[in-house]
């Protein structure tokens, strides 16, 4: 079985006369591995996570609960005036400044975005 210089000091290394490499079964066909791990005391980090949460910076975080079902996501498309540039009370229209504006408040008629 090929095996090289480096798959001593691998990760993935078996110890094993028959196996070279856990990952590469048959050994590896170039001079170098693309799943080398050099730490061979390293932690191997548990991508597992609980339905609702993911991990940031290696930080399980829980995501928040939402309130609203995925067909009223999808109306909510249709009228609100982040997609629309329209407000949904009398139609006045919205400055381009989306990056900037955090609540969708109408100064026309008082129309009020309580979705936030």
């Amino acid at each position: 079985m090929p095996k090289i210089p480096d798959c001593d000091n691998c990760l993935f290394y078996a110890h094993n006369p028959y196996l070279v490499c856990a990952v590469h079964l048959d050994g590896v066909d170039a001079n170098n591995c693309i799943d080398f791990r050099s730490k061979p005391n390293a932690q191997i980090e548990e991508l597992w996570h609980p339905v609702g949460a993911t991990y940031y910076n290696g930080e399980l975080i829980l995501q928040p609960r939402q309130r609203w079902t995925q067909e009223q996501q999808l109306e909510l498309l249709d009228w609100h005036p982040m997609f629309t540039g329209f407000c949904p009370g009398c139609g006045a229209k919205f400055e381009h400044d989306y990056t900037t504006r955090v609540h969708w408040d109408c100064a026309d008629c008082g129309w009020m975005d309580d979705t936030v």
